[in-house]
């Protein structure tokens, strides 16, 4: 019996790859929310910001509503350290900026049309995330 859990990535997962196919071949333009909120926040994607305002507004509003409606339990390992919290998300957006785009720009997007840049991206992310973990919970003890 598989475990709950895989299940829910599993769904999860193909929920974005469909959403970023969706988006890419809808309006020919890569799916990456730090690119979607980045436009928004330097004002070069002001021509179409009911799109990108309507695409961040469901990837809130529609893991609440299947929350509801299944009463799915989530937990989180997120530490109570509101520094470490704030820390790391400032570094996450600094990260994306500089690596022009996030994890599902990447990832998801980079990865599926064989883009060296997103490839390397990804690899980069997963094994700076690999080295934060073990220096922030193991060597600090921090989270």
């Amino acid at each position: 019996m598989i475990p709950n859990e895989w299940i829910m990535g599993l769904v999860g997962g193909l929920m974005i790859g469909v959403a970023a196919s969706i988006f890419l071949l809808g309006n020919g333009r890569i799916m990456g929310a730090s690119g979607l909120i980045g436009g928004l926040v330097d004002r070069s994607g002001l021509s179409d910001w009911a799109e990108r305002i309507a695409f961040l507004a469901a990837l809130i509003i529609v893991p609440a509503v299947l929350i509801a409606l299944f009463d799915i339990q989530v937990s989180t390992n997120a530490t109570a350290n509101l520094f470490i919290v704030i820390l790391g998300g400032l570094l996450v957006g600094v990260g994306t900026r500089l690596a022009n785009g996030c994890t599902s720009g990447h990832g998801v997007c980079g990865i599926s049309r064989f883009s060296i840049r997103g490839i390397m991206a990804t690899v980069f992310y997963l094994v700076a995330g690999g080295i934060t973990m073990v220096l922030f919970r193991h060597v600090m003890g921090v989270i």
